[in-house]
């Protein structure tokens, strides 16, 4: 399915909300985007809904604002990934999104540390 402008606009929507980060940056990923920083993807756009990856630690802070974790569907059956939607107040303020962004960055970046192998 080829990306919208619309999709496209968004999507350079959040990263400019990002931009505090440093250099945030999206790749189209099947329908969608993921976002990355250093390589690490630490969210998701799909269906013109933004997710953060979230963890132990921060998944309650999505679940009191009763955001919804990212879903598919495959052959049948419903798949959730540790994705949640990122609140309302974060899609309208650079700081806000600074925030729960560089907050899904460390999980990812925490995720990536504990697949590593020492060497």
């Amino acid at each position: 399915m080829p990306v919208t402008d619309d999709r496209k606009q968004y999507v350079a929507y959040l990263l400019e909300l990002m931009h505090a980060m440093g250099a945030v940056y999206a790749r189209p990923m099947f329908a969608g985007h993921g976002i990355f920083l250093d390589k690490l993807m630490f969210a998701l756009v799909s269906d013109g809904i933004l997710y953060l990856k979230a963890d132990d630690d921060t998944r309650a802070a999505f679940k009191e604002k009763d955001l919804d974790a990212f879903s598919y569907i495959k052959r049948g059956k419903a798949f959730k990934l540790g994705y949640f939607q990122a609140p309302e107040e974060a899609l309208e303020d650079p700081q806000e999104m600074t925030v729960w962004a560089n907050q899904a960055y460390t999980v990812a970046f925490k995720a990536n540390a504990g697949n590593t192998k020492a060497t």
